[in-house]
């Protein structure tokens, strides 16, 4: 406001006062208006929207299930105290991620447009905007939730950014390393929802946890040159790439069907569910086998469809299918 009445006052005509002050504050106006505008969806684009939509839905799975055994009536209000701040820390972590990797984002292509790495939006509002999420979300969860849930999550930050994060410009291990992270929020959820955890909990976090290998692995092999050009050693070198490849996407998705029919053999699901997830782990199986067999870029992309289609749809039947 200083910057516009003073340019007001300096422009004043008395002989047409009106419109020389007007023109000269709608052209300051406009930029200033234009660029607040910039930052925000500079912003929104940092937090990753696409991905807080599964990290939502897997702390409310958590949360609904941690809640079945509870007394009283579903604590609406607790839940949503619990969704946000997981979601705060969540945006913190990989708003923190790309100011970290923003020099080596530049130089992949699937992500030199993001904010940070194009240098449209400043580094220091980048890491400004992460430290406050993260410590908004953390201390949200251990005031309106729980202790536990808030160290989960802070947990879930530290172990992504100063171990996973490193890591992936060290060794393939990183996808095992950054599975545990990755898989953190049901047991947040079921946390917030019950105060503690149990079998049930760590059944989640397990479906998440194998989960993500065939996911990532889907993402490492269409994008293996981006990674490779920018330093990071997600997969191994050439000659043993396509068997990591192989035992990375194929065992998880092995393990993972028997592993999600577990509450059908302990009598929490019933039928719908044991045939839902049956097919559901049936199909994604089969497009991790058809990589395993064809590396092809085409056949990675649908297994990263069929990736993001089965989590939500096991989840899903999680919810309205238990007992």
């Amino acid at each position: 406001m200083l910057e516009i009445q003073a340019e007001v006052e300096f422009t004043h005509d008395d002989r047409d006062p009106g419109r020389a002050g007007g023109a000269h504050v709608s052209c300051t106006v406009l930029p200033f208006t234009t660029r607040i505008y910039s930052t925000i969806s500079d912003c929104w684009t940092l937090i990753k929207p696409e991905v807080n939509f599964l990290i939502a839905l897997t702390t409310f799975t958590g949360f609904y299930l941690g809640h079945a055994h509870q007394p009283g009536h579903f604590p609406f209000s607790l839940l949503a105290c619990t969704l946000v701040g997981t979601l705060l820390v969540a945006s913190g972590t990989g708003t923190l991620n790309q100011y970290i990797e923003r020099r080596f984002d530049a130089q992949m292509r699937r992500t030199a447009r993001r904010p940070l790495a194009t240098g449209h939006l400043r580094a220091s509002i980048g890491l400004a905007l992460g430290i406050v999420l993260a410590a908004l979300g953390g201390v949200f969860l251990a005031v309106s939730v729980s202790l536990l849930a808030s160290a989960l999550a802070l947990f879930t930050l530290s172990s992504y950014l100063l171990i996973y994060t490193p890591l992936k410009r060290r060794s393939p291990a990183c996808t095992l390393i950054g599975a545990i992270p990755g898989a953190m929020p049901p047991l947040i959820g079921w946390a917030g929802a019950a105060g503690h955890l149990s079998s049930e909990a760590w059944l989640l976090f397990g479906i998440v946890f194998l989960w993500q290998f065939p996911h990532f692995m889907a993402i490492a092999w269409m994008y293996r040159d981006d990674y490779q050009r920018a330093g990071y050693r997600v997969l191994p070198v050439a000659d043993r790439r396509c068997a990591f490849v192989n035992w990375m996407t194929v065992l998880p998705l092995l393990v993972l069907i028997p592993l999600t029919l577990f509450p059908v053999y302990s009598g929490h699901a019933d039928a719908i569910y044991a045939l839902g997830t049956l097919f559901a782990g049936s199909v994604f199986l089969y497009h991790g086998s058809v990589l395993a067999l064809q590396k092809s870029n085409q056949h990675a992309r649908r297994l990263l469809l069929a990736s993001i289609t089965y989590l939500p749809v096991v989840f899903l039947l999680f919810i309205t299918s238990s007992k």
